[in-house]
């Protein structure tokens, strides 16, 4: 008896990506979107700061000579997010990708963090991820297509970490749970949905958080014997995105120098 299939839709030539969260100068996003285009990846960068949007797609653009779009986002406002996505199905390639970078760190303890400060960080990590995968699963759908990838954080598995408590640690294990939940629904319309959970990765966030003693006392406990690069972590997410990854869904990449065994 022949096992049942879904129909497979061909991976096009040039797909496109969004990547969320993607202007900041030393960030995952910006790197993310770099590593894509070198492998031909049309890239739409979504973030808050319009211009540093415009600037990192063109950099993209010049590097790989791929097309682009920069586009100010505020991923927790609905409207601001159908328009965005929007944007990117009338001006790029067919939609296949979409890494949900875009977040806030919060290093207050739980007994000292109020009702704003959790409201805020639920409010872009959780809110603003359903909000940009809605959108952007609905075409990804119609193809029959579609790669997403959602970033969480070492510190979801670990209950904290070096700069995420209570509410970080909370809002990126949320990730997690719904990205399984994802990949389980969005499978039989030919989506896959994975996470990736780095550590502790040389960013604009982390820099300015950890002490010449810090950083020392974190070596010595990674097996590796270094801090991870946004490019470590960018590798991972071009290959879940890529045509290699269609039979890995619901899994969990942690990149993270083998801290979880040190």
């Amino acid at each position: 008896m022949a096992l049942p299939a879904y129909p497979a839709s061909a991976f096009p030539d040039q797909p496109a990506a969004i990547v969320t969260g993607a202007a900041s100068p030393r960030g995952i996003g910006r790197a993310t979107a770099h590593r894509l285009a070198r492998d031909s990846w049309a890239v739409a960068i979504f973030d808050l700061d319009a211009a540093a949007c415009r600037e990192v797609a063109e950099e993209v653009a010049r590097d790989h000579g791929v097309p682009t779009l920069g586009i100010g986002v505020d991923i927790t406002n609905e409207d601001d997010v159908e328009r965005a996505v929007s944007e990117v199905l009338e001006s790029l390639p067919q939609l296949v990708g979409l890494v949900n970078n875009a977040g806030v760190s919060s290093p207050i303890p739980f007994l000292d963090v109020t009702t704003a400060e959790w409201r805020r960080v639920i409010e872009v990590n959780v809110n603003g991820t359903f909000n940009v995968t809605r959108a952007a699963v609905r075409a990804m759908a119609r193809n029959h297509l579609g790669r997403i990838v959602n970033i969480s954080s070492a510190s979801a598995e670990r209950g904290g970490g070096v700069y995420g408590r209570a509410a970080y640690s909370g809002s990126k294990a949320a990730l997690l749970g719904m990205a399984r939940t994802l990949a389980r629904e969005l499978g039989p319309c030919g989506i896959t949905v994975n996470s990736v959970a780095p550590g502790s990765i040389d960013t604009d966030i982390m820099g300015g958080r950890l002490t010449e003693d810090r950083i020392r006392a974190m070596l010595m406990e990674l097996p590796v014997g270094r801090i991870g690069t946004v490019d470590d972590v960018a590798g991972v997410i071009n290959f879940l995105l890529g045509r290699e990854a269609g039979y890995i869904t619901g899994a969990t990449y942690d990149v993270n120098g083998g801290s979880h065994i040190a």
